[in-house]
This record gives structure tokens, C-alpha cells and sequence, in this order.
């Protein structure tokens, strides 16, 4: 399961869908819990105590935005990240590439790149399999992502010492150039990567791509805007197209688009989609036929709507099923032909020959409402529609079925009645009960979008994990950057207090006592003058030392110095050494101010004359 957002007031949604009208970034398809956590890091940064107060912030504070995204778009990466799945992509899939391409040019996409990293990659496997010249002719890498500042910085491809660690010596001596502290990635293979602004949810994929690298990009997304991006990025992959994914990311429970190349390292082949489809009947007299390019628009189409529809020939074979009906019941293109008997959606969700028949017999559309269908430990509810299909002279060619998700509005509807029932039930309650009655159904309410499927709970929780993983490194570096301020800070207050030190034991005996006369520094003049060490005498109040001085004579003094307007005074005082010998001590007091206050008083002694 994953976590609960964090405990904060306010409307969370609204702050999304404004953040995406002001700024372009929509962030709603995002799994809650961990773009919550990003958000909630800037909340605490800001001392906003909710959601809709951090949301007057940001419209005071345009500059507000930068943070904000800097803070959700974690861009955590590295170079040759997982080594053992780039030795595979190095040893097995690019040769693959190489055979099928001949001497045909070779696009790669790497998607969420950050500061590109991943693509430079990518540029030094190709260039060490291909030669550099044939590199720079035939290869085109485009590496994108929704964060401007880390393409910035990808196209300036210079990278610290930290940064390029993870590149083995003798391709970093080939591939980058020292430049002071920093190294820079070849100025003519850089040319061969294009960086470039695109959002994976809203924008539409770069086409006729060979290899799609989207590392760790894909765990952010629900599962529904995860099934809309592999969906996009089956239609940008060439037919014999590759795609590579971060550790965390599996594909096997959520399509049927891609087949797993190797499971282990995250490389699947792209699924090519016929697009032949069984006619729904043929006529001895005649043959219905549809024009090619109908054909596909129409199939093209059927794909794109929500709603899952399938289509059975008069014979009772299922001649069609778009998109949305073959990820949601598990169908796949070998089905098409087949008798709709032998498959399970004959009899789940619901028992659907005896609805057909009584279609043809009525000539009407069957309608089912609120059909229970228990999907992935999951219960979901259904309307299903049987229309029959009549061809354009009368004649009955088929059935045509929709099954439309109604689980959102069934949901609704099962906790609109419950709290009409609870409402009934607390009537006559104090206005507290009420309360906390919204409470609990607010709660409810949040607790029904959390819900996943068993199916995908323990992929949900490796991702969760690897964006904590990405967070904390994000963090640490944070942190690193704060020690080394701190350290720098540590070091000139030592150098401060040995340089002040210094002046105080220059001086020949001298105390510092602070507003409430307790003693602050007590050098070695004053030790040698009245035998008490500073571990002895520092802490300790003034007036209680027995030093040989007659301290009680210079309280009023030292008030004096303390008072509003203090100044410099002189007294001098009969006194008995740590030799025991009487001298006369010339004190000089001085008011030790900072910011325009006197926060103590400087007592400097010198014996005048010895008895």
C-alpha cells in the first residue's frame, strides 16, 4: 500500500490544477504520496501551514515557482547508472540495433534525462560501437524533460569530479576534457544529443525511435497516465524498437504492448499491432468492403476512446476488440477469429451469449447496469450495452458490446447513501457529531482513490522506494552543501576567538565580566597577579572571589561602566598579591559593547608600586 498523504490543510487538487494553469506543469497525474512529500518539503521551507495558503504564496511570489519545481522534479541520476543493465544494452541490444539498421541512421530518446547524464551515456556506447565518424553521421539523440534549469545545464555538459566518477578512466580520458575543476563532455559527439523541453503526460512522442530510454521516469505516474505513456511510447518505437527501463519499473502486469527482452535488466521489445481485423459476416451474394484507409482510421479511433468495446460476427467469433477492451480483459490480437465461447469474457464480468441472442431476437440494445466484476482482488462495476449491428442494407451482421467503468460513480453513489444513512441516524446529535462525521467521510473518501490492486502493490512499493532512495540522495546533498558552509563558518569563529585571545593575553592583567558580573575570560596576567587559574575563576561571580583585592570596592564602579551611558573609569586600590605582598592596583575599567549596548566590562590591572 502506499503512504497516506501528509496531514495538511487545504485543498491539495486545487493547488495542482493551479500550479498547472499558471505554469504549464501538470502534476495531476503524479502518485499522490510522493509529489505530496516534495510539496509538503516546500511548505515547511515557507511556514505555510497548508495548502491553500502556500498557493497565496506562490501567487505572491512568482519566483516561488522555481523552488517548487527544482524541489518535485527530483533529478537524482548518474552516469552508466546500474552497471549490469548497461553492460547488457552494451553487449547485446546495440549490436541488434546495429544489424537491423545496417548503415540507416539511429534515433534514441531518452526521456526524464536531468542533466544528461543518461543521454552522454548512451552517446559513449554508441560511439564505442559504431567509431566516431559513424557516430557523428548516423546517430540522433534526443533527450528531454520537463525541468528548463537541468537541460540548461545538460547542454553545457560539463560535469564535476563527483559527477563523472561512475565513467571508467579510459573512456573519460576519451570522451571528456578537463576544464579546471570540471570535465566537458566531447564538443563534436555533443552535438549528436538534442535536449529538449517534453512532458511525457501532455505532449506527443518523438516517432521512427530505435531505442527509448525512460529510467526511473515512469514510477512517478499512476497506473492510468502509465498505461496512456507506453502507450505513446509503443507508437514512437520502430516496429523492431527496444525499450529500456529503470530497476524499479515492470511492465508485465500492465500491457500487452511490449515483451520482456530481459526481465532482470529492464530491456522489452516493442509488440507490433496488426491491424487486420475478421469481417463481421460475408453474404453469398455479396462481399462488404472497406476501403483501406477507412479501415485504419476507423480502427485508429476505436483505439482512442475510454470505453472498452468488442464486436462479435454473426457466426459468434469476436471480430473486434479496441485498445481499452484488450488491456482490460487481457485480450490480444490472437483472439480476434476466435469463438467468443472459448474466451473468458464470454462469462466475465457477466454471461454475455444469452444477452447477444436476446438482441438479435429483440432487435434492440440490452442494457446491464452496475455489473460487479472482481478484477486483480479489486471489485469494479460495469454498465455493459449489447447492441446489435446491422449492415447499411438492414440485413444483422453482428453484435457490438461496450462495457463502461461506472466504479468512480458507484463508489459515489454507495458513499452518497451511507452518509444520507449516517446523516438520518445523527439528526438529533450536537453540531460535534456532524463534524466529525465529515471527517471520517473525508477520510473515506481518500482512502477509496489510495486503493491498488494487489496486483501492482509490491511494484508500487519499489518505486515509492526508489523515489525515497532519489529524495535522500537529493537531500544528502543538501546537507553536504550546509557542512561545508558550516565548516567554513567554524573555522573563522576559531580564527576569531584565537585572534581575540591573542589581544586578551596581550594585555598585562585583565577580566572580563559580563551584565550580571560573572566572570567571562581571566588571562594569564591575572593569574599570575592573584595565583587563580581562568578553570577556577570563569562562571564564578566577581564579587564572590577572594583574589587578595578588595572586589566590594568596585561594584558601585562597575555599575557605573554597566549603566546607559558608561564610560571608561579609574580607581585604584590597595590590594595583597598571590605572593602575599601588598601593592597598590591601578584598575582601569572599560564597557564592552557590541550593536551600541555594553554587554560587560574589560577590568585591566597594573600593580604601581610594592609596599
Amino acid at each position: 500500500m502506499t503512504e497516506p498523504l501528509p496531514e495538511r490543510p487545504g485543498d491539495f487538487d486545487a493547488l495542482l490544477t493551479y500550479v498547472r494553469d499558471a505554469r504549464g506543469f501538470d502534476f495531476t497525474g503524479y502518485k499522490k504520496p510522493s509529489l505530496a512529500r516534495r510539496i509538503d518539503k516546500r511548505l515547511q521551507a515557507r511556514r505555510a501551514p497548508g495548502y491553500d495558503e502556500y498557493r497565496a504564496l506562490l501567487e505572491q511570489d512568482p519566483d516561488e515557482f522555481v523552488e517548487l519545481f527544482n524541489t518535485i522534479l527530483i533529478n537524482v541520476t548518474s552516469f552508466f547508472r546500474d552497471e549490469f543493465a548497461w553492460d547488457y544494452l552494451r553487449e547485446v541490444v546495440v549490436p541488434r540495433l546495429l544489424v537491423a539498421r545496417d548503415d540507416e541512421q539511429l534515433r534514441l530518446w531518452s526521456t526524464g534525462c536531468a542533466t544528461g547524464e543518461e543521454a552522454f551515456s548512451l552517446s559513449i556506447v554508441l560511439a564505442e560501437a559504431l567509431g566516431v565518424d559513424d557516430f557523428k553521421r548516423r546517430v540522433k539523440i534526443y533527450a528531454t524533460d520537463v525541468d528548463d534549469d537541468a537541460l540548461r545545464f545538460g547542454r553545457h555538459a560539463t560535469y564535476s569530479p563527483k559527477q563523472i566518477k561512475p565513467v571508467p578512466e579510459e573512456l573519460r580520458e576519451k570522451y571528456f576534457a578537463r576544464e579546471d575543476h570540471s570535465f566537458a563532455f566531447r564538443g563534436d559527439l555533443r552535438r549528436a544529443v538534442i535536449f529538449g523541453r517534453h512532458d511525457l503526460i501532455q505532449d506527443p512522442p518523438i516517432s521512427r525511435i530505435d531505442l527509448l530510454v525512460s529510467r526511473n521516469t515512469l514510477m512517478y505516474f499512476t497506473p492510468e497516465v502509465q498505461s496512456r505513456v507506453l502507450a505513446n511510447f509503443h507508437f514512437a518505437l520502430r516496429e523492431d524498437g527496444y525499450l529500456f527501463l529503470g530497476k524499479s519499473e515492470a511492465l508485465t502486469a500492465k500491457t500487452n504492448l511490449f515483451k520482456p527482452v530481459d526481465l532482470k535488466r529492464r530491456v522489452f521489445a516493442k509488440v507490433p499491432q496488426r491491424a487486420e481485423r475478421k469481417a463481421f459476416a460475408r453474404d453469398e451474394r455479396a462481399t462488404l468492403l472497406t476501403p483501406p484507409v477507412e479501415a485504419v482510421v476507423r480502427d485508429a479511433g476505436l483505439d482512442v476512446v475510454s470505453v472498452a468495446f468488442i464486436a462479435i460476427d454473426r457466426e459468434g467469433n469476436l471480430a473486434l476488440a479496441n485498445l481499452q477492451a484488450r488491456m482490460q480483459f487481457g485480450l490480444s490480437q490472437r483472439d480476434l477469429g476466435r469463438p467468443i465461447q472459448d474466451l473468458e469474457i464470454s462469462f466475465r464480468p457477466v454471461e454475455l451469449r444469452s444477452r447477444i441472442e436476446q438482441a438479435y431476437m429483440e432487435r434492440h440494445p440490452v442494457s446491464l447496469r452496475d455489473v460487479a466484476w472482481r478484477a486483480a482482488e479489486e471489485t469494479r462495476y460495469l454498465d455493459v450495452q449489447v447492441s446489435p449491428l446491422n449492415s447499411g442494407t438492414g440485413e444483422l451482421v453482428g453484435a457490438g458490446i461496450t462495457f463502461t467503468d461506472v466504479t468512480r460513480y458507484r463508489r459515489l453513489q454507495i458513499a452518497l447513501q451511507e452518509a444520507r444513512r449516517d446523516a438520518e441516524t445523527a439528526g438529533e446529535e450536537l453540531q460535534a457529531t456532524v463534524e466529525e462525521l465529515e471527517t471520517t467521510n473525508e477520510e473515506l473518501q481518500a482512502t477509496n482513490e489510495e486503493l491498488e490492486t494487489t496486483n501492482e502493490e509490491l511494484q508500487a512499493t519499489n518505486e515509492e522506494l526508489e523515489t525515497m532512495n532519489e529524495e535522500l540522495e537529493s537531500t544528502n546533498e543538501e546537507l553536504e552543501t550546509m557542512n561545508d558552509e558550516l565548516h567554513q563558518r567554524s573555522m573563522e569563529l576559531n580564527n576569531t576567538n584565537d585572534f581575540l585571545e591573542a589581544i586578551l593575553a596581550s594585555l598585562p592583567a585583565a577580566i572580563v565580566v559580563d551584565r550580571a558580573l560573572r566572570v567571562q575570560a581571566w588571562n594569564a596576567g591575572a593569574r599570575e597577579l592573584w595565583g587563580l587559574t581562568a578553570e577556577e575563576t570563569v562562571g564564578q561571580h566577581f564579587m564572590n572571589l577572594d583574589i587578595g583585592l578588595p572586589v566590594d570596592k568596585l561594584h558601585a564602579p562597575l555599575r557605573g561602566v554597566l549603566g546607559d551611558h558608561g564610560s571608561r573609569d579609574i580607581v585604584r586600590l590597595d590590594a595583597t598579591n598571590r605572593r602575599g605582598r601588598a601593592v597598590t592596583t591601578r584598575v582601569e575599567l572599560a564597557p564592552l559593547q557590541a550593536d551600541g549596548s555594553t554587554d560587560g566590562v574589560i577590568l585591566m590591572m597594573e600593580t604601581e608600586d610594592a609596599q
